[in-house]
């Protein structure tokens, strides 16, 4: 295995590990801050006077975060204020290799069925499992090598 895959393995592990640990949590409907908030029993204006702020201020932070605008250093701020630490991640929906593998037969699929309908034009077309033979054949092929184009898409791929 070369140091490269070795660096990648190691990524993948650290994303699938906090993806693992964060699967079921969601944001509230109210939103964290307000959600915690409410969860010490805190006033708006008490947490408004806790980071120096104004009431307004704290409202609109509320606002904000539930309208996806608020700042990373604004949450990080607010949570410090409520004797809490803010913390963010980009969490996949599944595990990070089966993301890649499916970019990967993506890729492969496109490739396949473009040589195909080529191959159509002049009565040459595939039967059906020598075309999924070659899509997961390819596959394994691109995964290994992953080319500087892997994450490009495709003609054909959606």
């Amino acid at each position: 295995m070369s140091i490269q895959k070795i660096v990648i393995a190691q990524y993948q592990a650290i994303v699938n590990d906090i993806a693992s640990q964060t699967r079921g949590i969601s944001t509230p409907t109210e939103g964290w801050v307000r959600t915690v908030r409410k969860a010490l029993n805190m006033s708006g204006a008490q947490l408004a006077r806790r980071m120096k702020v104004t009431r307004a201020r704290v409202q609109k932070i509320e606002t904000a975060e539930l309208d996806g605008a608020v700042t990373l250093k604004t949450m990080q701020s607010t949570a410090q204020a409520m004797d809490c630490r803010f913390v963010y991640a980009i969490v996949p929906e599944q595990e990070i290799e089966n993301l890649v593998k499916e970019q990967a037969r993506k890729k492969a699929a496109a490739l396949i069925q473009t040589a195909n309908t080529h191959m159509a034009l002049e009565a040459q077309a595939l039967p059906d499992d020598k075309v999924n033979y070659e899509i997961e054949r390819l596959t394994q092929e691109i995964l290994n090598k992953m080319p500087l184009d892997f994450w490009d898409e495709t003609k054909g791929e959606k």
